[in-house]
């Protein structure tokens, strides 16, 4: 008999695995940064290659960093978004341009609008990598204090607009 309990025990466990991994959204890919500060760098700027944008230079501000890159299909969909969030005045917002060619990027933002107080160039993707980037784009929500407070995997969205970034920006803005 036990011999039979056995293997359906494990089955159900396995099958219980399996239920609570579909259950997952993997836009919710946590982050081991959200809570810490936000790596440093001392990047070209995309405009003014001959100027630097250091993560220093916003201590004592809310802002939020997104990266994005010309090849970056995604990056089509939220750039309205940012382009209208920008007009606002809420938050800046910073471009990191992600392992990217600086024509391509200069002429896409050309054609769709800049939404960016200043856009640094990560050509390698070095700082992409210590910000803990999976894939392009992504937005973080960055405190006063230089701490990552949220991190958006994925396209903005309007509804995440409303209904994450902008009111925690507003809490740490207060």
């Amino acid at each position: 008999m036990t011999r039979f309990l056995l293997p359906l025990a494990v089955f159900v466990v396995l099958v219980g695995f399996l239920l609570v991994g579909l259950g997952l959204n993997p836009r919710q890919v946590p982050s081991p940064l959200v809570g810490k500060p936000a790596p440093e760098f001392q990047l070209q700027q995309l405009h003014e290659p001959e100027k630097t944008l250091t993560s220093k230079e916003n201590l004592g501000k809310v802002w939020l960093l997104n990266v994005w890159a010309s090849w970056c299909v995604s990056c089509r969909q939220e750039h309205p978004v940012l382009v209208e969030l920008s007009k606002s005045g809420i938050v800046p917002v910073y471009g990191l341009n992600y392992k990217d060619q600086r024509d391509d990027a200069l002429r896409w933002l050309q054609q769709f609008g800049d939404p960016y107080a200043v856009s640094a160039v990560d050509p390698e993707g070095r700082t992409g990598i210590e910000f803990g980037v999976y894939g392009v784009p992504e937005t973080y929500v960055i405190d006063k204090n230089g701490v990552i407070r949220y991190k958006q995997i994925g396209p903005v969205t309007v509804e995440a607009l409303q209904n994450k970034i902008l009111p925690l920006v507003r809490e740490l803005q207060g």
